[in-house]
C-alpha cells in the first residue's frame, strides 16, 4: 500500500522502477506529487522514482502542527530509512528546494546531487518585504483564498489555463492551517530560509553538487556564489513561469538526465 506510517506523519508515496540512482521527488507549496506526473514515466525508465506528498499536503495527514519544512525533510529522511535508500538526488519545486536542500545540509551523507526548481529561497529586495504582509493575510483571512491570490504570480500569458486551474484547485483544497504555517515557516520566522542573508548563511553548507533551474537570471547568477562543488550548474528559462518543470516538462527531463549522467558516472 502506498502509504508510509511515520507516527506523527502518514505520508502518500509512490515508487516507480528500479534502476540507480533513486531520485526522490518533492512538490511545492500547496501542491502534490501528481505535480510530477508529467515526469515519472520517463523517469522510472531510467531510475528508481520516489515521489512523495509532504504532510499535510495531497493525501498525507496534517497534523495541527509542525507542517514546516524542516519537519518534512526529517520525514523524508524517515521515509528513505523504511525504504532501505541509502542515498538519492532529491529533486524539489519551490518549497521541495527548501525540503530537499535541508536534506542536503542536515543528511549529507543521503544526498548525492540535488536538483532545485525555481526554488524557494533566496529572495531579496521588494519580494522579500513583502513576506510579512503576506503571512499577515494568510493568518488573518481567508488563507485558501488567499494563497490563490498570492499564486498569481506564478504564471505568465503563455502558462497553459490547464495549469492554472490545476494549482488553484489544489489550494483551494488544502488545510488553510498547513498554508499559514509552512509559509511563515519559509519566509517569516527567525530560522526561515526563504530570505538572504539567511539563505546564503544556509545553503552554503550544501557540500554535494546542485542543478538549479531559474526564470530569473539575477537570481541564478546570485545561486551560484554559494555552490560548493564545481559540478553544480544553474539553467535559466527566461519567459518562463514559477512551475517551468511542468510547463517544459521535456526540456527539463533532458537536461535533469543528462546532468544526472554527469555526476553520477
Amino acid at each position: 500500500m502506498p502509504f508510509a506510517d511515520l507516527g506523527d506523519a502518514r505520508l502518500f508515496y509512490t515508487d516507480d522502477g528500479s534502476a540507480r540512482p533513486v531520485l526522490l521527488l518533492v512538490h511545492g507549496w500547496g501542491s502534490d506529487s501528481h505535480e510530477w506526473s508529467h515526469h515519472i514515466p520517463a523517469l522510472r525508465e531510467r531510475y528508481r522514482v520516489i515521489a512523495v506528498d509532504l504532510r499535510g499536503h495531497g493525501y498525507s495527514s496534517a497534523a495541527e502542527s509542525g507542517n514546516t519544512p524542516r519537519r518534512m525533510a526529517d520525514d523524508l529522511v524517515r521515509l528513505c530509512g523504511r525504504l532501505g535508500v541509502e542515498t538519492v538526488i532529491p529533486i524539489g519545486h519551490s518549497m521541495g528546494a527548501q525540503v530537499v536542500s535541508h536534506l542536503a545540509v542536515e543528511h549529507p551523507s543521503l544526498v548525492r546531487a540535488l536538483v532545485t526548481v525555481d526554488p524557494g529561497y533566496g529572495f531579496t529586495g521588494a519580494v522579500a518585504d513583502g513576506f510579512p504582509a503576506m503571512v499577515a493575510a494568510l493568518r488573518e483571512g481567508d488563507a485558501n483564498a488567499t494563497a490563490v491570490q498570492m499564486d498569481q504570480w506564478t504564471f505568465t500569458p503563455a502558462s497553459p489555463g490547464w495549469l492554472k486551474e490545476w494549482h488553484r484547485r489544489r489550494l483551494l483544497a488544502m488545510p488553510a492551517h498547513v498554508l499559514t504555517e509552512s509559509f511563515a515557516a519559509m519566509f517569516g520566522e527567525p530560522r526561515s530560509i526563504g530570505v538572504r542573508p539567511a539563505s546564503e548563511e544556509y545553503l552554503v553548507r550544501r557540500e554535494c553538487p546542485v542543478l538549479s533551474f531559474w526564470f530569473d537570471p539575477a537570481q541564478a547568477a546570485w545561486e551560484r556564489t554559494v555552490f560548493k562543488d564545481p559540478r553544480s550548474k544553474t539553467v535559466v528559462w527566461e519567459g518562463s513561469g514559477h512551475r517551468l518543470h511542468e510547463e517544459r516538462p521535456g526540456e527539463f527531463l533532458l537536461v535533469v538526465n543528462t546532468w544526472v549522467k554527469e555526476v553520477t558516472r
